[in-house]
């Protein structure tokens, strides 16, 4: 899977942010708040229309991961059109579900942000929390 932080390193990059909101809009992947019942979020396609679904009634501090999670069905799996995350949890069997969770700890946890708290004591779970990268996903960070 170190083709996903490689992309995740192009993508940031080439917009100059990390911010999956940003680079979906950039990329014009529409994103759409909706009521989802119990779902976190999914992503779809139509033809050459990209959409990220997000539920409108997640506490706002899950939309980042939530976006960024889809973001990576859009970019990884663009013909796929990935299930719903089925309840308020990271923990995915599926391949291309483990694929986007690896996208978004990529995309919000860069080396670079990791270094910049060399010389703490942090655990990579009190740094990934800092940037809203849920504990789930910390085991998927490659350092």
């Amino acid at each position: 899977m170190h083709f996903i932080k490689g992309k995740v390193n192009e993508l940031i990059k080439r917009f100059n942010t990390n911010d999956p909101f940003e680079i979906a809009e950039r990329l014009n992947i529409m994103i759409l708040f909706e009521d989802l019942g119990k779902a976190l979020g999914y992503y779809s396609s139509y033809k050459r229309y990209q959409f990220i679904h997000i539920n409108n009634r997640l506490d706002e501090t899950y939309h980042r991961p939530v976006c960024c999670h889809e973001l990576g069905h859009a970019v990884l799996h663009p013909n796929s059109n990935a299930p719903f995350l089925k309840s308020r949890t990271f923990y995915a069997s599926e391949k291309i579900e483990v694929e986007a969770n690896k996208f978004t700890v990529e995309m919000l946890l860069p080396d670079e942000y990791i270094l910049s708290y060399k010389d703490t004591n942090l655990s990579l779970k009190e740094i990934a929390g800092i940037y809203g990268v849920p504990k789930e996903l910390c085991h998927l960070k490659k350092f």
